[in-house]
């Protein structure tokens, strides 16, 4: 049996950063503008959370990515290219 947890990283994980963005732009414009009840605003704040985490890890990743591609050429084929001349 799997959790409600599990459920909702699942679902999570399979969105893409754009559309997670999206999604929490329009989530911060619906609370911004009001109207909702209490209730409905508790659940747009939290699904909010969650959209930014979801979007946090994306960026680390593309951050994690980032570096290990600016820090590949130091140690991998082509580093120096007057190493052979």
């Amino acid at each position: 049996m799997t959790s409600t947890t599990d459920e909702a990283t699942d679902s999570a994980d399979a969105l893409g950063y754009e559309q997670a963005r999206d999604e929490l732009i329009e989530v911060v414009r619906r609370l911004e503008t009001g109207g909702t009840t209490l209730e409905e605003s508790l659940a747009l704040w939290e699904r909010g959370e969650e959209l930014a985490k979801i979007c946090r890890r994306w960026l680390d990743g593309a951050r994690a990515r980032l570096d290990a591609a600016l820090a590949g050429p130091e140690t991998g084929e082509g580093a120096d290219p007057d190493a052979d001349a």
